[in-house]
């Protein structure tokens, strides 16, 4: 009689146990659904599988539902977490960090605010978590949306950036600098301008 009573004190809370999995886990992956950003999923994932898990197992582990479980959980959640970080679900295997601000030198962004040699800001493309940066020009003003690459990250919050379109006027006075010099020796016309 005393054996019967334990079974079935055993069997009631196997399934009691495997109930509260079951809701906690939905809560915990409900969370992330509301606030995603992976604090609850691997948690949730787990105890969601132990539970339904635990819900489908034999009445006859009796005393060992708990053990089981939690076993379960254990598995499930290591799976689960080796598969989110394997897949990377929200960052794209960590490209939307950076690891020094040696990365940010030749990042391109936009001007957000008016950059000049003492005050201004920007959004870099792949600025990391937060890509809006203090900035400086390196020389005059840059107006607001135009395109610019870091030229000195400065180790901290503010860069140092110049317009890309500075940087192929540069380039494009150099080499018609260099045809004209091509020409002058020569006495003839570059026959291809683009090609130096």
């Amino acid at each position: 009689m005393v054996s019967w009573m334990f079974a079935q004190a055993a069997s009631v809370l196997g399934s009691d146990l495997a109930l509260l999995l079951v809701v906690a886990g939905a809560g915990l992956v409900i969370a992330e659904a509301l606030a995603p950003g992976a604090h609850f999923i691997v948690l949730g994932v787990a105890l969601l599988v132990a539970g339904i898990a635990g819900l489908l197992l034999p009445a006859s582990i009796g005393i060992f539902a708990p053990l089981v479980l939690a076993a379960l959980v254990l598995v499930v959640g290591g799976v689960t977490l080796y598969g989110y970080r394997q897949f990377d679900f929200y960052g794209g295997k960590g490209s939307g960090q950076t690891s020094s601000s040696d990365d940010l030198r030749g990042q391109t962004g936009r001007v957000t605010e008016r950059v000049s040699e003492t005050v201004g800001e920007v959004k870099l493309d792949d600025g990391g978590f937060n890509p809006h940066y203090r900035a400086r020009s390196v020389d005059g003003e840059i107006a607001e949306g135009a395109e610019v690459i870091v030229i000195d990250p400065g180790g901290g919050n503010v860069v140092t950036v110049e317009a890309i379109d500075d940087i192929a006027d540069d380039i494009d006075r150099e080499l018609a600098e260099e045809a004209s010099k091509r020409e002058a020796e020569t006495g003839e016309p570059d026959a291809d301008p683009d090609a130096a």
